[in-house]
């Protein structure tokens, strides 16, 4: 919230998304660089003739001016800074950048003092969401990204139980330890899931390379499905409940 000192401010902000509010407003759910997430009301939005509409649709980068209001903050001037336009052209695209958008409010409260890492973590993936012809190596970068910032970054060169090296072979992992499980102390242990040579080694890969050289990595659709399940599951145990946009997507891809 705004402090009773403080009548207005501006912050740079992205979408994450809306819903209606009152007969002609929206409620926005934002994540902004200056203040991490923050809810505020757009008046008037849903209107025909409104000029901010068009700033405050979700997964969209913005200038905002919001004034103190009596419950919640109010908008009172948007300025696109990047629509990414091609994520509205393309429903792939549109259900990758809800996955992202989606995961960044789930595990992100209103207002945290640190956020500008966050913020440019997200404009960035959306940017390559955007402009590239495949988002699924730039969503899993984001994923690793993501899980270092929160810190729940995964154990992946030493066994998360013993702390032997990582061998070139079928590993298991462990939602509950956050790593790798050698097969040594895995065997016949409940809960833990296998995952494969080519699988840790592209993991392993995200987590220590920047984007340029992650983007380089070229798996095969055997190894994206497999870590896209683990990855995913890996968020559903730290979250304790689903995502709501995985499932979308699959749907989506389905149809295509």
């Amino acid at each position: 919230m705004i402090p009773k000192s403080e009548r207005s401010f501006r912050i740079t902000a992205i979408v994450l998304r809306h819903s209606d509010w009152g007969e002609a407003d929206r409620l926005l759910t934002l994540f902004t660089r200056e203040r991490g997430k923050l809810r505020a009301v757009a008046k008037g939005v849903r209107k025909m003739r409104s000029r901010k509409a068009g700033h405050l649709e979700p997964f969209t980068h913005v200038n905002l001016q919001v004034a103190r209001g009596r419950d919640l903050p109010i908008v009172t001037q948007a300025e696109t800074v990047d629509a990414y336009i091609p994520l509205r052209e393309d429903l792939i695209k549109t259900s990758y950048a809800a996955y992202a958008a989606e995961l960044l409010d789930r595990f992100t409260y209103e207002e945290e003092i640190e956020s500008s890492i966050p913020f440019r973590l997200l404009a960035e993936t959306l940017g390559r969401i955007s402009q590239e012809s495949e988002a699924w190596l730039s969503v899993r970068y984001y994923e690793m990204r993501l899980l270092d910032y929160l810190g729940f970054r995964p154990q992946l060169f030493q066994c998360a139980n013993c702390e032997a090296p990582v061998e070139p072979v079928g590993q298991y992992f462990s939602l509950l330890a956050g790593g790798v499980i050698c097969p040594s102390c895995g065997s016949g242990l409940p809960g833990l899931w296998e995952i494969s040579v080519d699988a840790l080694k592209y993991l392993r890969h995200f987590q220590r390379s920047g984007y340029a050289e992650a983007s380089r990595a070229h798996p095969s659709d055997d190894v994206k499905r497999e870590l896209e399940t683990l990855m995913q599951a890996f968020f559903t145990y730290l979250l304790e409940r689903e995502l709501n946009t995985p499932g979308f997507l699959k749907r989506i891809r389905s149809e295509q």
